[in-house]
C-alpha cells in the first residue's frame, strides 16, 4: 500500500505488476480491497493500480462534497506521481462516474474506459431525492444503513447464494467513515450528464451491466450506448457483477484489455 498527499489529504492506492497501465476504481461503499482477486490475476501482465477514492479505505476525506471531479483529480495526481501518460480505467459504479470525469478532464490520458455497473446519465430528479433521503436515513442509522445498501446491490437470488461474500463486503462497507458516505452521496446528487464524452467516439468503451441491477435500469442504461461503437456485455444478474459473475468478467475484462 502507497499513499500520496493531495490537498494535505491522504490517498492511497496499490501498484503492482508491470506493463500496460490499467487502473481500478471501487464504488460506493467499497475500497480498493475490492479489486484482490483481478490484481493477482492481471498484474501478471499489466501494471494494475487500485485507488481508494476520497473518504473510502484508507484515503481521507476532504470536504463535505467528494464531487466525481475532485475525485479524477486524484487519480490524475497518482498517475502523475507514477509516472504514468496513459492508462485504461475499469470503474465501478460510482468508480464509472469518476473514470467519466477523468476522462472529461484529461483525455491525453485514458487509453480505454470499462464501465462496470456503471452509467454516463446524470441523476434523475427522483434519484437526487433517493440520495438526500440516504443521507438523512444515514445519519440517523449508519449500521443499518449500510448493511440494507449492501444487500440490496445483488439480485433477489443471490442474496441467499452469496450470504458470505455480501457479509465480507459489509465488514468492508462499515470502515466507510460517516463523512465520506455523505460526501460521496452529495457529490454523485450533483454528478453532470457526459452521455455525450461517448458519442464522441473518443477512446474504446466497454459496458458491463446486469439485467436485474436493483440500482440501475438496464434498458435505460442501455440507451447511453446507442449509436456509438462501445461494446455492451449484459450479465443476468445485479450490481455487483465483479462478484455475482466473476470467473465470466475475468474473462471479458482480459480480452478487451488486449
Amino acid at each position: 500500500m502507497k499513499n500520496i498527499q493531495y490537498k494535505n489529504t491522504k490517498i492511497s492506492f496499490n501498484d503492482s505488476g508491470q506493463g500496460n497501465a490499467i487502473v481500478l476504481l471501487h464504488g460506493f461503499l467499497e475500497n480498493k480491497k475490492m479489486w484482490a482477486e483481478y490484481i493477482s490475476l492481471f498484474s501478471e501482465k499489466y501494471r494494475v493500480i487500485a485507488i481508494d477514492l476520497l473518504g473510502h479505505g484508507e484515503s481521507e476525506c476532504l470536504g463535505y462534497v467528494h464531487s466525481m471531479e475532485e475525485n479524477a483529480n486524484i487519480v490524475h495526481e497518482v498517475l502523475e506521481h507514477l509516472q504514468i501518460e496513459k492508462a485504461i480505467m475499469v470503474g465501478h459504479s460510482m468508480g464509472g462516474y469518476v473514470g467519466l470525469a477523468f476522462a472529461e478532464l484529461y483525455p491525453e490520458n485514458i487509453q480505454k474506459l470499462v464501465l462496470l455497473n456503471s452509467t454516463s446519465k446524470e441523476d434523475t430528479p427522483e434519484k437526487k431525492l433517493n440520495r438526500t433521503r440516504a443521507i438523512k436515513a444515514v445519519k440517523q442509522n449508519y449500521v443499518g444503513f449500510v448493511s440494507l445498501a449492501i444487500a440490496n446491490l445483488f439480485s433477489e437470488n443471490n442474496r441467499t447464494r452469496l450470504v458470505e461474500e455480501i457479509e465480507k463486503i459489509k465488514i468492508q462497507a462499515l470502515k466507510t467513515p460517516l463523512q465520506g458516505i455523505v460526501a460521496s452521496l452529495e457529490g454523485m446528487k450533483i454528478r453532470k450528464d457526459r452521455e455525450d464524452l461517448l458519442q464522441k467516439n473518443l477512446f474504446p468503451v466497454l459496458l458491463i451491466l446486469g439485467k436485474k441491477d436493483p440500482v440501475l435500469n438496464y434498458e435505460e442504461s442501455i440507451s447511453q450506448i446507442e449509436d456509438t461503437t462501445a461494446e455492451l456485455v449484459s450479465f443476468d444478474d445485479g450490481h455487483m457483477s465483479h462478484i455475482e459473475n466473476k470467473e465470466e468478467l475475468k474473462i471479458i475484462l482480459g480480452e478487451f484489455f488486449q
